[in-house]
């Protein structure tokens, strides 16, 4: 099933997100429906919130970033599901770089965060990792890892863009995006 992504400005955004447990219903099937729903949005993360749960998941396939002639050959086979993840360490100098959100169609802004991370998860099966992470994959994990903290990409930007983008966000919540994917407005007049 593909599921609509949430637009900015749905307060699901806005949670810190909850832990589950291993019974937690059709995680399995969740989890098949978050990679489907990433993929048809042409995406390389999905947070649960960005479907409307506020569940401490999201998914990650950086495959993309390893293609092209500046492509980082450590994502070629970082796809992973992060379940609970707790992430306890980030260090070095922080690089920007240009984000982009599917809850937030059409914008890109440059981002800084540390190149490193240490992260504590569970993987689909339910066995523990911790993992040391750098690049792109440490950036792709920072980002989803956002989300279930109830952060997005704009909260990091420098302040004077982040109020130039007001209107254009503003915009995104009433549906007023042009998308290629489905997506959930929270401020869409209803027809």
């Amino acid at each position: 099933m593909i599921y609509p992504i949430v637009a900015y400005g749905d307060p699901v955004l806005r949670k810190k997100c909850e832990d589950i447990s291993e019974d937690y219903p059709d995680l399995d099937k969740l989890i098949s429906d978050m990679f489907d729903t990433m993929y048809e949005a042409s995406g390389v993360g999905l947070a649960a919130p960005q479907i409307g749960k506020a569940i401490r998941l999201f998914i990650v396939d950086a495959s993309p970033f390893a293609e092209g002639e500046d492509g980082d050959p450590s994502c070629a086979n970082f796809k992973r599901v992060f379940i609970n993840p707790i992430l306890f360490d980030e260090e070095g100098e922080e690089w920007g770089f240009e984000e982009g959100c599917l809850s937030i169609p059409n914008i890109r802004e440059e981002v800084k965060r540390k190149p490193k991370l240490k992260i504590e998860y569970y993987d689909e099966n339910w066995d523990l990792y911790e993992e040391e992470l750098d690049g792109f994959p440490a950036r792709v994990v920072q980002h989803e890892y956002d989300h279930i903290e109830g952060i997005l990409f704009t909260d990091k930007i420098n302040p004077l863009r982040r109020t130039l983008l007001r209107g254009k966000l503003n915009d995104i919540s009433k549906g007023i995006a042009d998308v290629k994917y489905r997506m959930r407005f929270p401020k869409q007049k209803r027809k």
